[in-house]
């Protein structure tokens, strides 16, 4: 599977929200290319996002109660 944004409007907003991630877990993340990082900086940033999407969605359910 290619690595896309399945809604192309929303590919600013996803990378502003990986530049986001990245900072919080303090990997220096550059516009471009990034293949210097290590497996361990590339996870913590998937982590990271993905840890801010369930919380959002759990956030998210809490409200429409």
């Amino acid at each position: 599977m290619a690595n896309r944004t399945l809604v192309p409007e929303a590919k600013g907003a996803m990378e502003q929200f990986k530049m986001e991630s990245a900072s919080e877990v303090g990997v220096n993340l550059k516009n471009g290319y990034n293949g210097d990082l290590t497996a361990r900086q590339a996870g913590s940033i998937g982590g990271q996002m993905v840890k801010k999407m369930i919380q959002n969605a759990e956030n998210q359910l809490k409200g429409s109660k």
